[in-house]
């Protein structure tokens, strides 16, 4: 077995709407203009249903997965983290019936802070922080009309050994596990969200996506779009599909 492999199944077994403007005032004062012009354009309309699609790839849900899902209904997963503002707006299409949206799908999402750090999780080899306590950058929402869910968030940060990303678990509206995903970022983006405000002190990310131990394998259906800048914050906005 490959030491990629090897790392990717062991951590496996540990285990609205438009831009929202308002988030609390300590996530504004880490906004910080950008003058770089960085962005990344919307190439289609993710509530256009594609002539063909194939499922996205299953990945790790990694050793920090949401304890308790079911009690973090909320599209406001910021808490006290402070960091560049993000919308996350995710789609949920179903490759059994013609690529069709799917409304009522249940989707959990969790990402680590500017610092890399999750919450619900104590000091391990990979978290250098108790977080027990705490439920930041944990959501759950129940996808609308549109096949959409969406969150006010912050740009993730990174920790050692991982590129930059978002994880996923979608479930039928019954509670049946459909497909648990990750959602890659771009990596120009990345590099001006890292080189200001909280995200500063931490750097930029040590691991690209082509040396990321998840996507090393490619990152075609995991890449997010990623629109805005720094001064206004950004939006995520991707499609996920899955057998339904």
């Amino acid at each position: 077995m490959k030491r990629e492999d090897f790392i990717k199944r062991g951590l496996g077994s540990l285990s609205l709407f438009a831009i929202i403007p308002a988030l609390s005032s300590c996530v504004k004062d880490e906004v910080v203009a950008d003058t770089t012009g960085s962005s990344t354009t919307i190439s289609s309309d993710p509530t256009t249903t594609p002539s063909s699609c194939s499922v996205t790839n299953s990945e790790t849900e990694g050793p920090f997965p949401t304890k308790s899902p079911a009690t973090l209904v909320t599209n406001n997963i910021v808490s006290d983290r402070k960091g560049t503002p993000l919308t996350i707006k995710v789609y949920i299409r179903n490759v059994n019936a013609s690529c069709a949206i799917i409304k009522d799908a249940i989707v959990d999402i969790w990402h680590c802070d500017a610092a890399g750090l999750y919450s619900e999780y104590g000091g391990t080899g990979m978290q250098s922080a108790d977080m027990t306590a705490v439920h930041f950058l944990r959501g759950r929402q129940t996808t609308d009309a549109n096949g959409m869910v969406a969150w006010t968030s912050i740009y993730p940060g990174w920790y050692s050994g991982r590129a930059p990303h978002i994880h996923v678990h979608v479930y039928n509206s019954a509670g049946k596990s459909l497909l648990v995903t990750q959602i890659a970022f771009p990596e120009d983006i990345s590099k001006v969200v890292y080189a200001q405000g909280v995200y500063a002190s931490h750097g930029q990310a040590d691991t690209t996506n082509a040396r990321d131990n998840v996507f090393s394998d490619g990152v075609t259906n995991e890449m997010s779009t990623v629109t805005g800048s720094v001064s206004a914050g950004y939006v995520l906005t991707h499609t996920i599909y899955v057998k339904a």
